[in-house]
């Protein structure tokens, strides 16, 4: 058998995060895109390693503006997973006096849920809602928890500071993230099918990570 060469570049651990960054850049070429939201797109990107992030990120007007302003006053970020809460750099997020929350292990929630007969994803955003705070929510995994947010909004039972809304999946995550669209709130849409807890956390990583460069 013949050997097989493949050039692999030497890149230190401490590099490899910065070197995946100068390749996402080079193989973007010459897109244009909105200084405020590429950190976002590109942060999507390296988490997934897919360019569809490209077109498929729906921002609302300013929203990464007013993201910002809301992570500089010190709002915290409901999650719908462990998994999401556990992607998002707290340390940076609590240097501005916010936390990540996530309800969806509390016991309560559970005996709602089962009481309720609903998922723990729709529980959690009712436990939320009633904490009575402007909460920044990021949703990777649960349609569900689109579609309730959807409903306690315009019942006039939850005010938030903006949604980030990236579940994914085959079954309503379509439907429940053409429903977010229509909100007058911040926000920021993996459209379609594609998205996850992992790219839930990279959005609000991108948008921690520039707050002191966007003032």
């Amino acid at each position: 058998m013949k050997d097989i060469k493949v050039k692999i570049e030497n890149v230190l651990p401490n590099d490899i995060e910065k070197r995946s960054f100068e390749i996402i850049t080079e193989e973007l070429g010459n897109a244009e895109l909105d200084p405020l939201k590429a950190p976002i797109i590109k942060r999507a990107i390296h988490t997934t390693a897919d360019f569809d992030y490209l077109r498929n990120l729906y921002f609302s007007e300013n929203a990464v503006i007013k993201f910002q302003e809301a992570i500089k006053e010190g709002t915290s970020i409901v999650t719908d997973t462990q998994m999401a809460r556990s992607g998002i750099n707290k340390k940076r997020l609590g240097e501005y006096g916010g936390e990540v929350l996530c309800f969806m292990s509390d016991e309560d929630v559970a005996e709602n849920a089962k009481l309720n007969k609903t998922t723990r994803a729709v529980a959690s955003m009712e436990k939320a809602a009633k904490l009575n705070k402007k909460f920044i929510f990021a949703i990777g995994n649960a349609p569900t928890a689109l579609i309730r947010l959807y409903e306690l909004i315009k019942e006039g039972r939850l005010d938030t500071a903006g949604i980030i809304a990236a579940p994914v999946g085959f079954v309503n995550v379509t439907e429940a993230k053409n429903l977010i669209m229509e909100l007058d709130c911040p926000l920021i849409v993996a459209k379609g099918r594609k998205g996850g807890s992992n790219v839930a956390a990279a959005i609000c990583n991108g948008l921690i990570y520039e707050c002191n460069s966007n003032k």
